[in-house]
């Protein structure tokens, strides 16, 4: 008897390409070889993290991931884009997710993206250190959890793996992940491309 996947793991395998062509435009264009390129990073990372701020204070998504307001970060993002002084990038619009009705397995997927993003952040870190920020000053949001990048990220993955969602749900958690991986290559396209 074969084991299926775990949802994590297929949520990976669903969004392979599009996470890997997101990588990569990110790191094609030199966004840290200067504050510059780092600031047009910045806005992106802010877009992204008020799109989906009003998850993290979600009462049902709080139920099934442990923890889940001290992950956001879109309070770290303003405090990095303050200190290279820069102002926030004018929203095109509303956040993705207000308040109120969020349909929960469209929000999982969104915050695979967002919790995912932290496993890179160690390599962008060494990459932003070059050019003199660090996790006091810059690159806040970039910082690793005090547990670790690895421990936090499974502490995630295990609490969205355990969320019992009906079988007629799982699509929109990839649909979600698929949808937040668009809008931050939206946001690249628009920011840094």
């Amino acid at each position: 008897m074969t084991m299926e996947p775990s949802r994590a793991k297929r949520l990976k395998a669903q969004t392979n390409d599009t996470h890997a062509g997101v990588d990569n435009a990110i790191m094609s264009a030199a966004s840290f070889t200067d504050r510059e390129g780092y600031g047009r990073f910045l806005r992106v990372q802010y877009l992204f993290h008020r799109d989906i701020a009003a998850l993290y204070a979600e009462p049902a998504l709080q139920a099934l991931l442990p923890g889940l307001p001290e992950r956001q970060r879109l309070a770290l993002v303003e405090a990095d884009l303050i200190d290279l002084g820069m102002d926030a990038p004018r929203p095109e619009g509303p956040a993705r997710f207000a308040a109120g009705e969020i349909d929960l397995p469209t929000a999982l997927g969104w915050l695979y993206v967002a919790e995912g993003s932290n496993m890179g952040a160690a390599l962008l870190r060494k990459e932003v250190a070059k050019i003199g920020l660090s996790d006091t000053f810059g690159a806040r949001h970039l910082a690793p959890a005090p547990e670790g990048p690895a421990a936090h990220w499974r502490s995630f993955t295990a609490a969205l793996d355990a969320a019992e969602l009906d079988e007629s749900d799982e699509p929109r958690v990839g649909a979600g992940a698929g949808a937040a991986f668009a809008r931050v290559q939206a946001l690249i396209d628009g920011h840094i491309g």
